[in-house]
């Protein structure tokens, strides 16, 4: 298989994957920004910050620029966190399924 093919195999596995896990990753997304709204609101912050800061955080990028003080923003920061983890997780695990397996790339080889 050449690599357009390989490319395009990938790609069209991975829309398709994606199709498939919508549900759930539009359901990280929410809780992520729900999250960071109460964050915020405890916190003082405004919309925005508050979705930067629950994207940051989720993502464990992390810059410490925004940082909860009170205990339940903590508490909260932290379920953001396990919802980052798990959406990381999910878009990998389907980009992971969508590579063509070696198997595959074989079979669609031309026999000497």
């Amino acid at each position: 298989m050449s690599r357009h093919g390989a490319r395009h195999q990938f790609l069209r596995g991975l829309v398709s994957g994606l199709r498939v896990v919508w549900p759930v990753l539009s359901g990280l997304v929410a809780s992520i920004v729900g999250l960071g709204l109460i964050v915020g609101a405890l916190e003082g912050w405004s919309a925005p910050e508050s979705i930067y800061f629950s994207f940051i955080s989720g993502l464990t990028i992390g810059y410490g620029d925004l940082a909860p003080k009170a205990p339940a923003s903590r508490l909260l920061t932290i379920l953001i966190g396990v919802c980052g983890v798990l959406l990381t997780a999910v878009v990998a695990a389907v980009a992971v399924k969508a590579l063509p397996s070696p198997r595959e790339d074989q079979a669609q080889r031309p026999g000497p």
